[in-house]
C-alpha cells in the first residue's frame, strides 16, 4: 500500500508540474528567473530600497519632485540624484528612455531603468530583484509592484542601462558631488521654482 501512495503522489506531482509549464508558455513575456545579484549591485539594491522606504506611499502628482506629491520621471530624477548622486537637471521619461544603453528582459540587473507605454503614455521606474520594480505609480503613489503581472507585462516596451561607477550609476562626463544635498532643503529649493514635467 505504501508503494502505491508513493506512486500516486510522484504522478500527481509531474502531472501538476506538467501543467505549470505549459501556462507560463502562454505568458506574451516573461522575465526570466534570475541567480543572486552580482556582489556588486548589492549597494544599488540598497540605495533603492532605502529610497522605497522613504518615498513609499508619497501620492502621485503630475510633475511632482517632493513628499507631497510625485510622478514616476520626478522619483526617478529624485532617486539618481538623491541615491546614486547623479547631479541633472529635471528629467522627462521621453528623455530618460534615450540614456544609457538598450538591455533585454532577460537581463534586467538592480538599478536599470524599464520603460511601459500606458494609453499612448510613457511610464519609468527602477528594476529592483525578483522581477519586481519600483516607480511611482498614478492609483497607488510610490511603491513595489511585479512585472510579471499581465498588466505590466502587456505595456512593457524597453529597458535601459546607465554606465555604472563606483558600484552605483553615472553618466558619462558626469561627475558626482562630494556632499549629498539635505533632502528638507532640496525640497524648499524645488518648490521655490520647480517646473512641472510630464511623468
Amino acid at each position: 500500500m505504501i508503494t502505491k501512495a508513493i506512486i500516486l503522489v510522484s504522478v500527481t506531482a509531474l502531472t501538476l508540474t506538467g501543467c505549470s509549464h505549459h501556462n507560463h508558455g502562454h505568458e506574451k513575456k516573461r522575465f526570466h528567473e534570475q541567480h543572486s545579484p552580482d556582489p556588486d549591485l548589492l549597494p544599488v539594491i540598497t540605495s533603492l530600497h532605502d529610497q522605497l522606504h522613504l518615498w513609499r506611499g508619497t501620492p502621485y502628482h503630475y510633475g511632482g519632485t517632493t513628499h507631497k506629491g510625485v510622478d514616476c520621471s520626478g522619483f526617478v530624477w529624485r532617486t539618481l540624484r538623491d541615491k546614486f548622486h547623479i547631479s541633472l537637471d529635471r528629467l522627462t521619461t521621453e528623455q530618460l528612455i534615450h540614456m544609457g544603453k538598450k538591455v533585454s528582459p532577460q537581463k534586467l540587473q538592480p538599478g536599470d531603468l524599464v520603460f511601459f507605454r500606458i494609453k499612448h503614455e510613457l511610464h519609468v521606474g527602477f528594476y529592483d530583484t525578483d522581477h519586481h520594480f519600483i516607480h511611482a505609480s498614478v492609483s497607488h503613489g510610490v511603491t513595489r509592484s511585479s512585472m510579471n503581472t499581465p498588466y505590466w507585462q502587456k505595456y512593457f516596451i524597453t529597458a535601459r542601462r546607465l554606465p555604472r561607477v563606483s558600484k552605483a550609476f553615472s553618466l558619462a562626463g558626469i561627475k558626482p558631488p562630494h556632499k549629498e544635498v539635505d533632502r528638507k532643503t532640496a525640497d524648499q529649493l524645488e518648490k521655490a521654482g520647480q517646473q512641472k514635467q510630464p511623468g
